[in-house]
C-alpha cells in the first residue's frame, strides 16, 4: 500500500486543541479536535492543564504515526502567545501554566518601567502595549522577583510552543516570532533582546534562538521524525498569505481576539498607537509587522448569550441571520454593545446588528492604526468573522476604497506552521491557490446603485 507522504502540525490554541495532517498539495487529509477541561494553579486562578496538553500531544501524534495510509515525514506547532513552561535540568515542569489573564502586582510592573525610561519608552522600545501578565516576560520577572529558590531550578523558559517541540525533541530553543509577540522581551530599535532581561539576570534562562525553518530529530512512538521549533500563531496565520500575495495587504485575523495584522508597515510604534493597544510581531523571517488588537470575539460570544436569552432564542439562531440593509438605518451610533438596554430592540436580528455595527466600527478604528502612513490595497478576513455575512458586509461598508475579502483558508494557523517547513519534507513548488478569496464590495453602492 502506498502512503500518502504528509506533515502533521499540533494546532494548539485556548480553547481547542488539534492535530491536522497535510499532503503535499497543503490538503488537510487527517483532523482531530479536543477540549482539555482547566485546572487552578496555586492561587486558585483558572489556567491550562499542563499534563492533560502532554497527553493530548503525544497521542494524537502517536496516533497518526501509526495511521496504516499516511508517511508522516515532519512535525511543526503553532500556539497561542504569552504562556510560558518552567521547565528543570531534567525537563520537567516546576510551575502551572499559568493565564496570561492572571493579574499582576503593580509594584513589580511599575518597578520595572521606572528603571527602564517609564512605560512609555519601554513600551515603544520593546514595541509591548502595557499589558501585565500578556507581556510574558513580566510573567518571567514576577517568578523571579516573587519565587527566587524556584527561579533557581529553572534551566529554560520555554514559550508553548517551543516546549511541545521540546516534549518531542528534547532541545529546548526559542523562537523569534514568539520572542517578538508582546512579550516586552525584545528591543526592536536593536534586534535583540532588551537591556532589562541581561540586566535583571533572565537572559540565562532562555534557549538559543532557531530559524523558523529549521529542524531537528524527534521521537515519537520510537520513530524518528524531524520536528519544528514552532510558532506563534498569529504569525503563522500570516505566512500563506505573505507567499501568495506580493501586493500591500492588511490581514485580519479573527478568534477570541482580532488581530490586524499589516506586514508592510514598518514605521516605528508611537505612544498613542501603544495606548490605543498596538504593537508589533516579527514574521517567522524576522521582519517587523505591525499589528493592532481587539477583543472582539470574546464579546461577541458574551453578547449573543444575552441577545438569545432576552428574545428567548438558540445562539446559532442570532448568529444566522442574513444581512438586512434596511436595518442599517435603525442602527443606534457606534457604542459599547454590552451597556445597550436589549428591550430597545424589537427582534433578536435587530439586537444582532446593532452588536455587529458596534463591533466593526470598533474594528475600523483598530485596524485604521496600523493602515496610517502605510495604506493597502486589500483587505483580507480569515477566521470566524470571515464567515459572517453581517460582520463582512458592514466591513465592507466601513473600508470604502479598499477591496475587502473573505479569505477561505484551510487551518491558516496550521497551515502556516506546516508551510514554514516547506523545504525540509518535500521537494514539490509551493501551490498557486493557497487562498480561496470570496469579495465583499459595499452594498451601499449596490443599493444606490
Amino acid at each position: 500500500m502506498t502512503k500518502i507522504p504528509v506533515i502533521a502540525v499540533l494546532d494548539i490554541g485556548k480553547t481547542n486543541k488539534k492535530l491536522f495532517l497535510f499532503d503535499e498539495s497543503y490538503r488537510v487529509v487527517h483532523e482531530k479536535n479536543a477540549r482539555l477541561p482547566e485546572t487552578a494553579d496555586e492561587d486558585g486562578d483558572p489556567c491550562e492543564c499542563i499534563h492533560s496538553l502532554r497527553d493530548f500531544v503525544q497521542s494524537s501524534l502517536e496516533e497518526a504515526l501509526a495511521m496504516p495510509g499516511v508517511d508522516v515525514r515532519a512535525v511543526n506547532v503553532s500556539a497561542y502567545g504569552a504562556s510560558l513552561v518552567y521547565i528543570d535540568a531534567d525537563g520537567k515542569p516546576l510551575t502551572p501554566l499559568y493565564n496570561y489573564l492572571k493579574s499582576y502586582p503593580g509594584h513589580l510592573r511599575d518597578g520595572l518601567y521606572a528603571r527602564y525610561g517609564g512605560k512609555s519608552g519601554f513600551s515603544r522600545q520593546t514595541a509591548s502595549p502595557a499589558l501585565d501578565s500578556l507581556n510574558s516576560g513580566l510573567q518571567l520577572f514576577r517568578l523571579q522577583a516573587g519565587r527566587p529558590e524556584l527561579f533557581a531550578k529553572v534551566k529554560h523558559a520555554l514559550h508553548l510552543p517551543q516546549y511541545i517541540s521540546f516534549l518531542l525533541t528534547g532541545e529546548a530553543c526559542a523562537d523569534i516570532t514568539s520572542i517578538g509577540c508582546h512579550t516586552a522581551l525584545w528591543d526592536f530599535d536593536k534586534n535583540t533582546y532588551h537591556a532589562w532581561v541581561r540586566d535583571e539576570g533572565l537572559e540565562s534562562v532562555m534557549a538559543p534562538l532557531r530559524d523558523a525553518g529549521t529542524v531537528v530529530a524527534g521521537k515519537v512512538s520510537g520513530k524518528e521524525v524531524p520536528v519544528g521549533p514552532g510558532l506563534h500563531d498569529s504569525s503563522a496565520a500570516l505566512i500563506p498569505y505573505l507567499m501568495q500575495f506580493r501586493e500591500p495587504f492588511a490581514l485580519i485575523s479573527t478568534g477570541t481576539w482580532c488581530i490586524t495584522l499589516n506586514p508592510f508597515n514598518a514605521t516605528p510604534l508611537t505612544a498613542e498607537e501603544l495606548e490605543q493597544d498596538c504593537l508589533c510581531y516579527l514574521s517567522f523571517d524576522g521582519r517587523p509587522v505591525k499589528a493592532s488588537r481587539l477583543f472582539s470575539g470574546f464579546v461577541h460570544e458574551r453578547e449573543v448569550a444575552r441577545i438569545a436569552e432576552h428574545f428567548n432564542r438558540q445562539s446559532a439562531h442570532c448568529q444566522s441571520v442574513p444581512f438586512d440593509a434596511a436595518l442599517m438605518g435603525k442602527m443606534f451610533p457606534a457604542g459599547d454593545f454590552a451597556t445597550r438596554d436589549l428591550s430597545q430592540f424589537r427582534s433578536d436580528a435587530e439586537a444582532y446588528h446593532q452588536l455587529i455595527f458596534d463591533l466593526v466600527s470598533a474594528q475600523h478604528r483598530s485596524t485604521s492604526l496600523v493602515l496610517a502612513g502605510a495604506p493597502v490595497g486589500k483587505i483580507f478576513v480569515d477566521g470566524g468573522f470571515g464567515k459572517n455575512d453581517v460582520f463582512m458586509q458592514m466591513l465592507a461598508m466601513q473600508f470604502r476604497g479598499i477591496e475587502v475579502f473573505a479569505a477561505q483558508v484551510p487551518q491558516a494557523t496550521a497551515l502556516g506552521a506546516a508551510l514554514a517547513l516547506h523545504s525540509t519534507w518535500q521537494q514539490g513548488p509551493l501551490p498557486e491557490r493557497l487562498i480561496e478569496l470570496a469579495p465583499y464590495p459595499d452594498p451601499c453602492t449596490e443599493i444606490l446603485g
